[in-house]
């Protein structure tokens, strides 16, 4: 973090040295405000970082707008005030507002972007500022809402197939118990009868031999 802030530090020097050039004696004042963090996804496929400045006293005809962008190690010259990736970088103003579009996000793109503001027809210190940066954090690309729609009705399918197999199984189940015990019910009855025919023919086989002399 030390070493991060150091560099920053002299960024911000390289920057005003840059754009520090003689001219007309004057109190222009510059301040400049930056949103401390932003986070996009890399499906939006663009985002715009967001910079504001107040000038007091300034020539409007000679202003500049400046981005830079710091890396872990170093940093990058974006739009000085030509952006040196057309494709990539664009510049947007509006009277106090000034944008920064960066497209085809990905997550490498994650870093500290740095606005400047500098009115080079003023040779007053507070004519050139910088803010503080805003850290953009790129996280990867998510699952669309078509997939998610997908994915829900792909698991629902699934969840009443098994739901199907466990209930046919249930009652496979239970009418093969049932069989089983109808099958053992007619078995019983079978042997009772059998039973009491045998009786019955044991009972006649006394008789007769009782009536024998």
């Amino acid at each position: 973090m030390a070493s991060f802030n150091k560099l920053k530090n002299l960024l911000v020097l390289a920057f005003d040295w840059i754009l520090y050039g003689a001219g007309v004696a004057g109190r222009c004042q510059v301040t400049v405000t930056q949103p401390r963090f932003q986070q996009a996804d890399s499906s939006m496929n663009n985002v715009s970082l967001r910079c504001t400045f107040l000038a007091s006293e300034c020539s409007s005809s000679q202003r500049e707008v400046l981005w830079f962008r710091l890396l872990t190690n170093a940093h990058q010259d974006l739009c000085t005030p030509i952006c040196t990736d057309h494709q990539k970088y664009k510049v947007h103003s509006s009277e106090n507002n000034i944008l920064l579009e960066v497209k085809d996000l990905t997550v490498d793109d994650s870093a500290v972007y740095i606005c400047g503001i500098a009115f080079s027809d003023s040779d007053s210190p507070l004519s050139k500022h910088t803010g503080d940066g805003t850290v953009l954090t790129v996280t990867g690309k998510q699952h669309s809402n078509g997939k998610f729609i997908f994915m829900i009705i792909a698991l629902s399918l699934l969840f009443l197939y098994c739901s199907a197999v466990f209930t046919f199984f249930v009652v496979y189940k239970v009418g093969s118990n049932q069989n089983i015990l109808n099958n053992l019910q007619k078995i019983n009855s079978g042997r009772r009868v059998f039973q009491a025919i045998a009786q019955e023919l044991q009972k006649q086989r006394f008789g007769q031999h009782c009536q024998q002399p």
